[in-house]
């Protein structure tokens, strides 16, 4: 185990250069679902928190209702991954949509982007009713350099709450 001060910056980094993420939850029978989905991490030193700008769907609601943790996983063709096991709260508030938004509007491309431009239906402002945001939190990042894979060195971190 490695502490969260070097896991977390290794995991921003990778994640938001792979940029989609496998996200899975749990439906009420216990089998999980899996969606590719597009979040946006923040780390200030002491918390790392993930920003999912998505929609509302029943079936996500269901979800999360049942169970409100998600698993993040990301990969890339050399064989880089790393996964973030979370919990999953949504955020409705016009001040989270709003914040979550520009982040997403202010990031360089790939991991930046304009949601009003992707076309999603009534994604037209952050403050439009189908834009909703799932709040990510943590309790166990894990980041897993293909080097390792490859025989190349590399150093496996995880960090759990």
């Amino acid at each position: 185990m490695t502490g969260l001060s070097r896991t977390a910056p290794a995991f921003v980094e990778m994640a938001h250069r792979i940029v989609w993420s496998s996200v899975a939850t749990v439906d009420r029978a216990g089998r999980p679902r899996s969606r590719l989905l597009h979040p946006i991490w923040t780390w200030d030193g002491v918390a790392l928190v993930g920003w999912i700008g998505t929609t509302a769907t029943p079936v996500k609601l269901a979800h999360l209702e049942q169970s409100p943790f998600v698993s993040c996983s990301y990969w890339a063709p050399s064989h880089d991954h790393c996964v973030a096991e979370c919990r999953a709260d949504w955020a409705f508030d016009d001040e989270t949509r709003t914040m979550v938004w520009n982040l997403f509007k202010d990031a360089p491309a790939p991991l930046g982007y304009d949601p009003a431009a992707i076309g999603a239906p009534g994604w037209d402002s952050p403050t439009a009713p189908a834009f909703a945001v799932l709040r990510l939190r943590p309790w166990r990042p894990r980041v897993f350099p293909g080097s390792i894979v490859r025989g190349a060195g590399g150093e496996l971190l995880t960090w759990q709450e």
